[in-house]
């Protein structure tokens, strides 16, 4: 089992040469053993500087102003959350951040939106705050979404399927992207905070093109030990989440990870990742191509929703659920 982080060239497997489509599936699936695959992207360079620097605008404001883009009722999936809220499934405390998470809106009218009115809502961003930011986030959000699409057409082909496997699941999806904040450790409280305890992502896939400073850390499977994950220039990190676990049988499984300051780091963290969400209605089942005499199938078929709101339960972002 490959216990090192690879770098796949996207452009290969969308080049037309089936060779170089081959080799790119072929290391994509050996680096996700270890949930993480770093890849190149084309996401543009000075749109993530763009959005960096209005995040760094925002979080920096007074706290009395932030809270007025706190977003009740939506468990975190839009607006503002503070500092000592999301807490890691594993973790006895919360974590050392605080957040801002949008997503792309869609028709009051939609059955998505009627049937799932704490899924979906109206996305709670800090224009009167950082006038500019809703456009630059939105591009943003757009740009890394059709990336972890194609990434997903790779994976589709990996596991035996279509490469459109995940296409149709993924429209009008409440993928989520979130820009983290992480203050410096030494102003953290006495409790044993650390920026992101260790935890799987609960979706298919989760996209971080680059942060402003190192902590992202990667568990290997067979050894138990902690890596640094860096991505590399001109690419992002792809980590993998516990609905892919059930749509591929347990063949990929999650990437587990944390946040982390190394001793003697100071200074601030930003962060900007993006979950993909398939549509809540979608119900996760292994693919047939995954289920074999040598492998029958782990997982019974849930619904994306239930999935997702047990995950909200789990880290604290459902309000007064544990009152």
């Amino acid at each position: 089992m490959s216990d090192h982080i690879l770098e796949v060239d996207l452009a290969s497997f969308e080049s037309g040469d089936s060779e170089r489509a081959r080799a790119a599936v072929d290391g994509l699936m050996t680096s996700l053993r270890t949930g993480f695959v770093y890849v190149n992207h084309d996401v543009p360079d000075d749109l993530i500087d763009s959005a960096y620097g209005m995040l760094e605008e925002f979080f920096t404001k007074e706290q009395a102003e932030k809270d007025q883009f706190v977003a009740p009722g939506t468990h975190g999936q839009t607006g503002y959350t503070g500092l000592l809220v999301e807490t890691a499934a594993s973790a006895d405390v919360a974590d050392w951040k605080e957040m801002l998470n949008w997503g792309r809106d869609i028709p009051v009218g939609h059955p998505l939106r009627t049937r799932y009115p704490h899924r979906y809502h109206d996305a709670v961003l800090p224009e009167a705050a950082v006038p500019g930011i809703t456009e630059t986030l939105t591009t943003f959000h757009d740009a890394v979404a059709d990336l972890q699409r194609r990434i997903l057409r790779i994976i589709a082909t990996g596991i035996g399927a279509h490469p459109d496997y995940f296409e149709s699941m993924l429209v009008d999806g409440p993928t989520l992207s979130r820009a983290i904040h992480y203050p410096p450790m030494e102003s953290a409280p006495d409790a044993p905070h650390v920026w992101a305890g260790e935890h799987a992502d609960i979706n298919l896939i989760t996209a971080l093109p680059r942060a402003t400073a190192a902590g992202l850390q990667v568990k290997l499977k067979d050894s138990g030990e902690w890596v640094d994950a860096v991505a590399p220039e001109g690419g992002a990190i792809i980590n993998t989440g516990l609905m892919l676990e059930v749509v591929t049988n347990g063949i990929i499984e999650p990437g587990i990870h944390r946040v982390v300051a190394a001793p003697g780091q100071g200074g601030d963290r930003y962060s900007v990742v993006q979950f993909c969400h398939p549509t809540p209605w979608t119900i996760l089942s292994p693919v047939g191509s995954t289920v074999t005499p040598e492998t029958p199938q782990r997982f019974s078929p849930i619904a994306a929703a239930d999935a997702l709101d047990l995950v909200l339960y789990e880290i604290n972002l459902i309000e007064d659920a544990r009152a």
